[in-house]
């Protein structure tokens, strides 16, 4: 009986560092991961065009704070972006009481680009009141794209709404980016629209999968929240003529461990693809 209660002690400590050890993987530093993409649109001399990536901040969750926040916001803004393009779930679900927005956005205002700072909204957001939420993103100058296309230099911002909570319409943005008549790049919060992309969608960015956030040996991401489960997990997926980054996101979903799949964020360059 005894020996039964000390290796069940055991186990409960040890089950508790390794909670510990996940929880701080959650907080840690983002780390910046870097990529080039060559894009037959773009004429051929065009500069070097250089786009944040972020996603899923989920604001004041556990170690989520807006401190936090506001120190990768400094971090991107020092690498001076052309672009920068947020894939959704900018706060925590609300728990015992409302998630305030204003506080928990401000951190946001320090984004500079010459080309706009733009967003979609991810599932998360759409559980709260999304018209506030775009107000308060304004006010600090992001920009909320609804399945339409804004024209940003050279490019045709397309943000299409997020598809795990059935607010994706490819039609009206699709449509919207042909009247804006640059190269269009796609952003979204969930990568599952990506399949459906016409073929002269040549890079689409997502979050959402959070790069299924814990990530097991041998066994992989627990789970992607994704229909295409580990296709469009994490990282860089070529397929054909066609790019995906989609990255782990800033933030956590539901518990607040992280392992294998430390926060980041993206800095995407573009650049005319040059045929022979």
């Amino acid at each position: 009986m005894r020996k039964a209660f000390i290796v069940s002690a055991v186990l409960a400590v040890a089950v508790l560092a390794f909670c510990g050890i996940m929880f701080r993987f959650a907080e840690a530093r983002p780390v910046q991961r870097n990529v080039t993409v060559a894009l037959r649109g773009l004429p051929s001399g065009t500069p070097p065009l250089k786009v944040a990536l972020l996603a899923d901040l989920h604001v004041a969750k556990y170690g989520d704070s807006p401190e936090r926040l506001r120190e990768t916001v400094a971090r991107v803004t020092a690498l001076r972006p052309d672009l920068v393009l947020i894939a959704g779930d900018f706060l925590a679900d609300p728990i015992l009481k409302p998630v305030p927005m204003r506080p928990n956005v401000a951190p946001l205002a320090g984004l500079k680009a010459p080309l706009g700072v733009f967003a979609v909204f991810g599932n998360h957001d759409y559980r709260d009141n999304t018209d506030r939420l775009t107000f308060w993103l304004s006010r600090v100058g992001v920009r909320v794209l609804d399945n339409e296309a804004f024209r940003a230099g050279p490019l045709a911002v397309v943000g299409i709404s997020d598809a795990f909570s059935g607010h994706a319409r490819l039609g009206p943005a699709l449509r919207s980016a042909n009247r804006v008549g640059e190269v269009p790049i796609v952003f979204t919060h969930s990568p599952d629209i990506v399949p459906d992309l016409p073929a002269n969608v040549e890079l689409a960015m997502a979050g959402h999968t959070h790069c299924g956030q814990v990530v097991l040996p041998l066994i992989g991401p627990l789970d992607t929240r994704s229909r295409y489960g580990a296709r469009y997990a994490c990282g860089v997926i070529l397929e054909g003529a066609r790019t995906t980054v989609v990255t782990a996101g800033l933030g956590v979903s539901r518990a607040p461990f992280r392992l294998g799949a430390p926060p980041d964020f993206w800095l995407i360059t573009l650049v005319p693809r040059t045929t022979r």
